[in-house]
């Protein structure tokens, strides 16, 4: 069985971490690079970067600080936000990212992950998909949850897998930050349709969130933020209580 990952996320506004609840209400939560060090130090698989105003305030993603990013960490990074053609995935990747995160871009063009998948391979791209339930079900959101679509997570998270997305990144927007545990409900439908890794965001409180997401959520990998920046769950202690559970992680 393949080890399950934990994935610090950093959200980035004005070169420093953020973290808010339901999409809003942000507080900083410190440096990007110096809590990137100290996730790599601490055993997390991978980080996500994401510039979380650029598809909003229609700008590139911060180039520069990838290249910081790329010099200083020596885990797999995924940058994302801004990103709209194949040159700013060629861009971010000279600059050090492993993988790239595309979101309204994406769904606006979804050629673009065909684009991506064969100039650059499938494992680079990364789908992320923000979504909450509506009176008609789940329904993806654009520019950081601002924009309601009519595109069902569902269907298009299959689209995406087909047109040869390399992973699917979701967020349900209606546990963002409340830290009452993952959508497991739509993480394990997602898991069981797809052929390509799910990766669970929004709703880590404790520990045992964790642990549902793998097990009845079929998660592959877990990305988290605020329980990390503010010290609520040490990776290490994270890592030892799931290897105790039966879930297979790298120490």
């Amino acid at each position: 069985m393949l080890a399950k990952r934990i994935i610090p996320c950093l959200d980035i506004k004005d070169g420093t971490t953020v973290k808010g609840t339901n999409f809003v209400g942000l507080r900083e939560a410190g440096d990007p690079i110096e809590l990137g060090k100290l996730y790599s130090e601490q055993g997390a698989d991978e980080l996500v970067y994401l510039d979380i105003t650029a598809s909003h305030e229609g700008r590139k993603t911060f180039t520069q600080l990838v290249t910081r990013i790329a010099r200083e960490i020596n885990i797999p990074f995924t940058v994302g936000g801004g990103i709209n053609e194949l040159k700013d995935v060629d861009r971010l990747l000279n600059a050090g990212a492993d993988k790239i995160s595309i979101n309204s871009a994406a769904i606006r063009n979804p050629e673009l992950i065909d684009d991506i998948a064969k100039h650059f391979g499938s494992q680079v791209c990364v789908v992320a998909i923000d979504a909450k339930q509506t009176d008609e079900g789940w329904r993806c959101f654009l520019n950081g949850g601002r924009l309601q679509t009519e595109f069902d997570l569902f269907k298009w998270a299959r689209e995406a897998n087909d047109r040869g997305a390399g992973e699917i990144l979701f967020t349900s927007m209606d546990h963002d930050g409340v830290k009452q545990g993952y959508a497991d409900d739509a993480l394990r439908k997602l898991s069981d349709e797809l052929s390509i890794p799910v990766i669970a965001s929004g709703g880590a409180g404790k520990k045992e969130h964790f642990r549902d997401t793998f097990i009845n959520g079929h998660s592959d990998a877990a990305l988290a933020a605020s329980v990390f920046h503010f010290g609520e769950i040490p990776i290490p202690e994270l890592k030892q209580y799931l290897r105790k559970e039966g879930i297979e992680v790298r120490l």
